[in-house]
């Protein structure tokens, strides 16, 4: 694993959010109960930014643009997008199955890091 320190643990607040760019790369950090979790910023289906996501109980984000959720510990779809008929056919042309890149994250030292090997 290579890790890269990427923002010092507290400038990400109890259930805040934090876009950091390693790299070429945009990676959403996520404070959820107390859990650190660094995915992708880009939904895989919209190439829309998640940042704005609502992160649900069941600890999912959910993508503001066709509202699919996803799990922010595996990035695997858990709700696919439940608009109307007419909308979910064109969406039905878009695959499913990809999932939302996640990276393993560790704090320690008074730091987030992210491990972006794949």
């Amino acid at each position: 694993m290579t890790w890269t320190k990427v923002l010092a643990a507290d400038a990400l607040a109890s259930e805040g959010r934090q876009v950091v760019k390693v790299g070429t790369r945009k990676i959403l950090l996520v404070n959820h109960e107390s859990q650190v979790y660094a995915v992708d910023n880009t939904c895989p289906h919209l190439k829309m930014p998640m940042k704005n996501g609502k992160i649900t109980e069941g600890g999912a984000i959910v993508c503001p643009i066709h509202r699919s959720a996803f799990d922010l510990r595996t990035g695997e779809v858990q709700d696919w997008c439940p608009w109307p008929p007419v909308v979910g056919t064109i969406l039905s042309k878009i695959s499913q199955s990809k999932t939302l890149s996640v990276f393993p994250v560790r704090v320690e030292e008074g730091s987030i890091w992210i491990d972006l090997e794949e």
